[in-house]
């Protein structure tokens, strides 16, 4: 397995052509996949969500194909589709917002709204029930995710949240927001910890990808009912720096 860190860049040819071929592969198929779930709007919104699962499941098959990118996913047993979550879950590369819509439920998730500027694929993310704020604006992004979180909630998603609100780099782990844990707090419902080391493999802000198997670890379910936001949080980002620990 050949695993990146700063001081040895891999930069075989190989790797920038893979990098290359999923590039265009990805935003040829966001495209169409785009497309599709714009013109499905009218219809039942299983069907464009499984529109946006589907084209998640491509772009992972490109990865492996093109770049040697494979993983491996640890805890699947604690997963319950009848069981509506909240997943906090560490945030180091573009992979993650794609294979977890793949390898979890059927779930929403919170993003910043300029993404839904973008033409085509950024449109279609503003109706697949993703809860979109605006970051320069905490009390209002703070109330968009209470109100939306606890509807999806109610309506059986799974909300899914990077708490470190941008990336980081490999083996790192930012201060987490409250958000998520508020919305815990609000609803009782459990907080599932997720910890990955994408970053090893597909950096962020990188163009290159690199081959290996990518590390995903679910962690068991945080009990949130009479619980200060706070502890709850405190509780996910505890397991999450320590899982990632053991993966480097």
């Amino acid at each position: 397995m050949t695993q990146q860190n700063s001081s040895q860049p891999d930069n075989r040819p190989k790797n920038y052509i893979g990098s290359a071929l999923l590039f265009v592969g990805i935003f040829s198929t966001a495209t169409i996949a785009g497309l599709l779930i714009l013109l499905t709007t009218p219809f039942p919104f299983v069907i464009r969500y499984n529109i946006s699962k589907a084209w998640c499941t491509v772009v992972l098959w490109m990865s492996k194909a093109f770049c040697g990118l494979r993983y491996e996913v640890e805890g699947l047993e604690r997963i319950n589709p009848q069981q509506a979550v909240i997943v906090l879950s560490n945030h180091q590369s573009a992979w993650e917002t794609l294979a977890l819509r793949h390898i979890l439920p059927m779930q929403s998730v919170l993003l910043k709204r300029s993404l839904l500027m973008f033409p085509i694929w950024g449109w279609a993310l503003g109706v697949v029930k993703s809860i979109a704020i605006d970051r320069n604006n905490q009390r209002a992004a703070l109330r968009i995710l209470l109100e939306k979180g606890a509807l999806y909630l109610s309506q059986g998603l799974w909300i899914v949240i990077f708490p470190e609100g941008t990336r980081t780099a490999a083996g790192e782990v930012r201060k987490f927001s409250a958000g998520g844990a508020m919305l815990a707090q609000k609803t009782g419902v459990p907080v599932m910890p997720l910890a990955h080391n994408a970053g090893d493999f597909w950096p962020r802000y990188s163009f290159l990808k690199y081959p290996g198997v990518i590390k995903v670890k679910i962690g068991p379910l945080i009990a949130t009912k009479g619980r200060k936001a706070a502890d709850i949080n405190a509780d996910a980002e505890a397991w999450i720096a320590q899982a990632i620990k053991e993966m480097d």
